[in-house]
């Protein structure tokens, strides 16, 4: 069975991508409030504001390749790609690719991690929009541009679905432009 796709309001700034955004306090672990995008993810039309203002944000940058951290940057970052008309790359946890990698390890606010990607991923001088769903700390975005400019890529502009501008990650990641479609400005 087949259902008729609904009508999709193209206007991404009408859309009310803050009230989809639901905050679980103390999650991962006490004194976190989690900001949990999947409501934006279920509705069609915020799926789509979502993707279209971040697509509207990366038009002029004209890259070559989006870059995503996994797993919740996969999901707009590839649709995203996928919107710009240009490749996707991928950066996985330690041992979830299967070629020659590099790798950037970054701190969170609950912890540290690592991020990879193949080593041929991106090429010299390759014009890249890093994206992950939220900039927090600016850690794992951070780490992303670090992949980007260790292989000889630009970083063209970082682009977020949110913010939670009250942490500061804006500042890890100077001197790149950073674009966010919804800033929580206090937890």
């Amino acid at each position: 069975m087949t259902r008729n796709a609904p009508a999709v309001d193209r206007n991404w700034e009408s859309a009310d991508l803050r009230s989809h955004i639901r905050a679980i306090p103390n999650f991962p672990k006490p004194g976190i409030t989690y900001r949990d995008i999947t409501p934006v993810l279920l509705d069609p039309l915020a799926l789509c504001a979502a993707v279209d203002g971040l697509a509207a944000y990366a038009a002029s940058l004209e890259v070559d390749c989006v870059l995503a951290a996994e797993a919740r940057g996969f999901i707009l970052g590839a649709a995203l790609a996928r919107a710009l008309g240009v490749g996707f790359v991928p950066a996985r946890k330690p041992g979830k690719l299967p070629h020659a990698t590099v790798s950037a390890r970054y701190a969170l606010e609950y912890g540290h991690d690592e991020l990879q990607i193949h080593s041929d991923a991106i090429g010299e001088a390759a014009r890249v929009l890093v994206h992950d769903d939220l900039l927090a700390t600016g850690g794992t975005a951070r780490a992303l541009c670090d992949l980007v400019s260790g292989r000889g890529g630009v970083v063209a502009g970082c682009a977020f679905l949110v913010e939670l501008s009250y942490l500061g990650g804006r500042a890890a990641l100077v001197p790149h432009p950073v674009h966010a479609l919804v800033d929580f400005a206090s937890e």
